[in-house]
């Protein structure tokens, strides 16, 4: 829970309430006249209705069952037929930043929500990069869509008409980690270009392509992604020949088989092109609908067999060391000693 999570895209969020689950809690957010963000419990203090279900009024909060007022900071300031205001009368406020594009929310011991802590995915609004994402609802338990992230070989047989060809399940790949970070790296030289990464590069002859992927624990993944003409010194540092892409990923678990999975695709190529960025989204959008088709089949599947276990292979590693350090979070969050922090 002492994590940041993307709770919503930055034009999600507008002068009206947007409910909105995310580990099991459920919230309303909404923007304030100066165009700050407010996440609140989503539920009156009075009689539990959805505060979602009420009205914003200035940048007060009014539920829609009996008229409780609640300002930005989640305390009562207006109870119907009194004057007298319940001390207790209040509901949580969750700190909530916005930062590359999404509003990130810290769900639990607020004392302790840093922002240098959010995940770095500047190229989201950065100028040297375009791009745009979407949100797409998985029925999955939020894990499996990190899983199918840090091991890309399923692009061969889940987006072969796209991104996907022999020679990502053939190359091989290397795994590093620390604390907080898990790095996959896959080099895949003087090989045919995709579908996609052909029309991207528009150059003929084979190429040199890369798949970098760096987990940010508890759920966040950027994947540098590319291809250059083979030879042209792309594994060495030199891209200059190539076409570069960042796909940008943070999935909030919602329950614990339900997630929201933000992703975005960024390019520093055509940066002016709103066509092309606009294609890009629509086909990326197709590719992850593939993987949404897969992921929800896989929790079901689960769901049907809750006595199976899991077998790892090799191309497993990024993932089995993406969910230890998942574990490790969880674990050192039980061991830490309760805080009464002040909401």
């Amino acid at each position: 829970m002492n994590a940041w999570y993307a709770a919503a895209y930055d034009v999600e969020l507008r002068r009206e309430l947007l409910p909105r689950t995310i580990c099991g809690k459920k919230l309303v957010l909404y923007r304030r006249s100066d165009d700050s963000i407010t996440a609140l419990e989503d539920a009156c203090w009075h009689r539990l209705l959805p505060l979602s279900k009420g009205r914003l009024e200035g940048d007060n909060l009014v539920c829609g069952y009996h008229g409780l007022v609640f300002n930005p900071e989640g305390r009562c300031v207006g109870m119907p037929s009194q004057e007298t205001l319940n001390p207790s009368a209040c509901v949580r406020r969750y700190p909530v930043v916005e930062r590359h594009r999404f509003a990130w929310v810290w769900m639990g011991d607020p004392a302790l929500a840093d922002p240098d802590r959010i995940p770095d995915l500047h190229w989201n609004h950065d100028p040297d990069w375009a791009g745009d994402g979407r949100l797409i609802h998985v029925k999955c338990d939020y894990r499996l869509v990190l899983d199918n992230l840090m091991d890309l070989t399923h692009e061969t047989f889940v987006h072969s008409s796209s991104i996907g060809n022999r020679a990502v399940a053939e190359a091989p790949f290397e795994t590093t980690h620390n604390d907080r970070f898990v790095t996959v790296t896959r080099w895949m030289r003087d090989i045919e270009a995709p579908p996609f990464w052909a029309k991207q590069l528009g150059k003929p002859g084979n190429v040199d392509r890369w798949q970098i992927i760096r987990f940010e624990a508890p759920c966040t993944i950027a994947i540098d992604v590319g291809v250059a003409p083979a030879g042209t010194g792309a594994p060495e540092g030199d891209r200059s020949q190539g076409v570069n892409g960042f796909v940008l990923n943070t999935i909030t678990p919602e329950t614990d088989k339900t997630c929201h999975y933000f992703w975005a695709f960024c390019r520093n190529y055509k940066l002016g092109e709103q066509r092309l960025t606009a294609e890009l989204r629509d086909g990326v959008t197709r590719i992850f609908g593939e993987d949404e088709v897969i992921l929800e089949a896989q929790q079901q599947a689960i769901d049907d067999h809750p006595d199976r276990a899991f077998y790892n292979l090799n191309i497993d590693a990024g993932a089995m060391w993406a969910r230890r350090l998942i574990d490790r979070l969880v674990q050192a969050e039980r061991r830490a000693p309760v805080r009464h922090a002040a909401e």
